[in-house]
């Protein structure tokens, strides 16, 4: 398997790695929940791409609703930004977020998932950065393990750009992406 690799980039995992990852993620959630319906709760923006691919690898009835947060401040204090329309109480959730780093945010989501009454709650994540893992927090369903690089592509963006690429790449150069942050579009022959 051959990866691109520019100056300030490098493909980091390739389409078809995501997509084989993401199903055998999806078959593990199909053997786990068989003859239940989970209630998927997708972290907005960046984890569309992989619960799209997710839920669609899934077996069997499931649900999904969105929940978007906000972080303030250096406290680091978390706030509803767009609430479930879906209740959870006696729903079996899967949480699906893109990455889990300190395991704060994931490790607040989990406890008000279970203040709402949900039966059960698991977690499955794409990227794990566990080196930075300030908290215990499950992670039942892990795409990836990765290291400290920023990553961009299929749902992780920088400064708003790269959330359409269909593999993930390492940012190497931050410089060249704040100097010109269209510089991996422009090599990819995307603009």
């Amino acid at each position: 398997m051959i990866l691109r690799e520019f100056p300030f980039a490098t493909e980091a995992i390739p389409e078809e790695s995501l997509r084989s990852r993401v199903a055998e993620l999806g078959e593990a959630i199909t053997y786990d929940y068989s003859g239940r319906e989970p209630l998927f709760v997708v972290m907005l923006v960046g984890a569309v791409p992989f619960a799209a691919d997710l839920v669609r690898a899934v077996e069997g009835t499931t649900e999904i609703d969105f929940l978007g947060l906000n972080r303030f401040g250096e406290s680091g204090r978390i706030g509803i930004a767009m609430d479930l329309s879906t209740p959870v109480l006696d729903r079996n959730v899967i949480i699906v977020d893109d990455i889990i780093d300190t395991g704060l945010t994931l490790t607040v989501l989990r406890k008000m998932m279970i203040d709402r009454g949900a039966a059960s709650v698991a977690t499955a994540a794409l990227f794990d950065k566990s080196r930075r893992r300030v908290t215990d927090v499950p992670i039942e369903y892990r795409g990836f393990e990765v290291g400290d690089e920023f990553l961009v592509g299929y749902g992780l963006d920088w400064k708003g750009y790269y959330r359409n690429l269909r593999s993930i790449w390492a940012l190497l150069d931050m410089e060249a992406f704040v100097d010109e942050p269209l510089c991996l579009a422009r090599e990819l022959g995307l603009i």
